[in-house]
């Protein structure tokens, strides 16, 4: 019997050779006003709601992305990402800064054709949201991020996403508390935050750029 030797996905950090090993990924839906709206729910109504991708989905920056297969409309989605190096269960917000590492850039691809079918019937989104190289990732920045700064994407230099930080509906401490409502968060799990509006399609042999103040830039292409 042969029992495959498993490893597990890491993710840079800034300014070390050191990597930050991947547990799970967690993502919250709509965390933006202006983004809940362009998708057609009601910001001021909306609890925050999470969904998964695997830990595997994770993508350096700098890397060439085949483009998935099964979409004709592939979208990018910029967000902040926390990575945690602590855990537990029915976190305080108060007691949630704690539970951070540190945090980066990542882009939530997403396979908008697939989503907005199953959604029609009332199927679960993993195959739209948790495909392979679905998460692409920067280099963490250790600490607890701020609370407000640019956040924007662009596509073959051509800005496509800009916000601020500061419009999340959901602060990143009532993120993690939430969330860990729902599941026990451990040390490794990342976090992605929610998306600013304009999100929309990617064409195959594009780059992307995704920008954060204060953290490394994020860049990948997507084979022609």
């Amino acid at each position: 019997m042969h029992i495959p030797h498993v490893t597990a996905p890491t993710v840079a950090i800034a300014g070390t050779s050191d990597r930050f090993p991947v547990r799970r990924i967690f993502c919250v839906g709509q965390n933006y006003a202006d983004h809940a709206r362009e998708m057609g729910s009601d910001p001021d109504r909306q609890e925050p709601f999470f969904f998964s991708k695997p830990a595997d989905a994770v993508v350096a920056s700098g890397s060439a992305i085949p483009f998935p297969p099964q979409t004709e409309d592939l979208h990018h989605e910029v967000e902040l990402v926390i990575a945690l190096s602590k855990g537990g269960k029915n976190i305080a917000v108060e007691d949630a800064a704690a539970t951070i590492f540190g945090a980066g850039v990542g882009i939530d691809l997403t396979r908008r054709d697939l989503q907005a079918t199953a959604k029609k019937a009332g199927r679960p989104w993993d195959m739209a949201k948790g495909f392979d190289r679905s998460a692409p990732v920067g280099a963490l920045t250790l600490g607890v991020p701020a609370t407000k700064g640019s956040i924007a994407l662009a596509i073959d230099g051509e800005t496509r996403q800009s916000g601020d930080l500061s419009m999340m509906i959901w602060s990143v401490p009532e993120i993690i508390a939430t969330l860990s409502t729902f599941v026990e968060l451990a040390p490794g799990d990342l976090i992605f935050t929610g998306t600013p509006a304009g999100v929309g399609p990617i064409q195959r042999g594009q780059t992307l750029r995704a920008t954060i103040d204060g953290f490394e830039t994020l860049e990948v292409t997507f084979a022609a």
